[in-house]
């Protein structure tokens, strides 16, 4: 037995950040293209596009940089406010999954 904490972010009711979109983003980073990053993960690029451009309108700053292709080809990294958005979620994420442990050990694990 364990517990799982799943740690998601909403405005107004309305879900617009969570693990998908963080792993998203880490692919980003590996793939150097949004559309390299969505097929590495099976998913569509227009899926991709519309999770980003979701969460970059509620977070009211762009999470990427993203150029069209062409004789160079085309890419996306994360903006500097969007690396320090990943940061600030991964650890909160990391908080959340360390403080649920001990809760469940706390309350589960330990004789009574």
């Amino acid at each position: 037995m364990r517990a799982a904490t799943s740690i998601y972010l909403f405005k107004d009711d309305v879900r617009f950040f969570g693990e998908g979109p963080c792993r998203l983003l880490r692919a980003v980073e590996r793939h150097g293209s949004l559309r390299s990053a969505a097929i590495s993960m099976e998913m569509a690029y227009t899926k991709a596009l519309a999770i980003i451009k979701n969460a970059e309108q509620t977070l009211g700053f762009p999470l990427l940089i993203r150029s069209t292709g062409g004789k160079s080809g085309g890419g996306s990294k994360l903006t500097e406010e969007g690396k320090e958005w990943l940061e600030r979620y991964e650890a909160y994420r990391d908080a959340c999954q360390q403080a649920n442990s001990k809760l469940y050990m706390e309350f589960f694990l330990q004789e009574r």
